[in-house]
């Protein structure tokens, strides 16, 4: 019998899968990619910039903050709610403050990436069933007890 070891080091495909099912993967995908193309933007020719000197600083620091956000969805999952709603406030503020956030894109993205880090959940596994099935118990031959004594007549 091979151990859970083996089987990864066999297997890096099931590594990965098991890996990537564990976190909110897709979310943070999308959350960097956006971090990425706004970040990328202030950095380009200057005819494609619309906007430059504070707010080029300003783009590439929310950009960053985004990729950070989205990092934190796959190496930290537990604080999934914290990422995924910074993410979203930044993604919307970069559609103001950065180049229309990205010429759209990069808001678009941003916006659906942290969303769906902030609604991932983890997996709960499957309740392993018990040898025997519970008893059951019927409503109509149940009689009601109470816990007082009859009361005698006056």
């Amino acid at each position: 019998m091979t151990s859970g070891a083996d089987t990864r080091r066999r297997h890096p495909w099931l590594a990965w899968r098991m890996w990537r099912k564990g976190r909110p993967f897709w979310g943070g995908l999308f959350t960097t990619l956006a971090g990425v193309e706004i970040s990328l933007i202030p950095l380009g020719p200057l005819k494609v910039m619309l906007l430059q000197g504070v707010t080029g600083i300003l783009s590439i620091l929310m950009g960053l903050l985004l990729i950070l956000m989205g990092l934190s969805g796959w190496f930290a999952p537990n604080y999934r709610g914290f990422a995924g709603i910074v993410a979203v406030m930044c993604a919307a503020a970069a559609l103001v403050m950065s180049n229309l956030g990205g010429f759209l894109i990069g808001t678009i993205l941003g916006v659906i990436g942290g969303s769906m880090v902030f609604a991932w959940q983890p997996h709960q596994p499957h309740p392993v069933p018990a040898d025997e099935p519970p008893p059951r118990v019927s409503l109509l031959k149940v009689q009601p007890t109470s816990p007082l004594p009859p009361k005698e007549p006056h």
